[in-house]
């Protein structure tokens, strides 16, 4: 099993930059696609970025452009690069795992860290 622990929120303004953390468990880390997803008050859970090892990464078209997610396997972590922010990014962001290579569905994915609050001002 994976276990995930996020770090790396906190309270911006609109146009600055964040970088979230989450670091995983488990010698079986390289096997699993990382995702991360993020969720708004009285919103629903919404997929924002996927990475498999070696594989491409796969953005929402809402974050396109402004976030890059990376992983270092040596050190069993995953990274959100957040670029450019904006007021509607505001929400707490999760990491996960699936073994479902491009999965941008939340029910694909077996293992959740507790999340992490972004805050976003105008």
């Amino acid at each position: 099993q994976v276990q995930l622990v996020e770090s790396g929120g906190g309270l911006v303004q609109a146009g600055d930059s964040l970088r979230l953390s989450c670091a995983a468990s488990g010698r079986a880390f390289s096997t699993y696609a990382m995702g991360w997803f993020r969720q708004a008050p009285g919103k629903e859970r919404e997929f924002v970025s996927s990475k498999y090892w070696l594989g491409d990464a796969d953005y929402a078209d809402s974050v396109k452009g402004r976030f890059a997610i990376s992983r270092d396997d040596a050190r069993n972590t995953v990274y959100l690069q957040m670029n450019s922010l904006k007021p509607e990014d505001t929400a707490v962001y999760y990491c996960a795992a699936t073994p479902i290579r491009g999965s941008r569905r939340d029910h694909d994915y077996s293992y959740w860290g507790q999340g992490t609050q972004v805050t976003v001002s105008s």
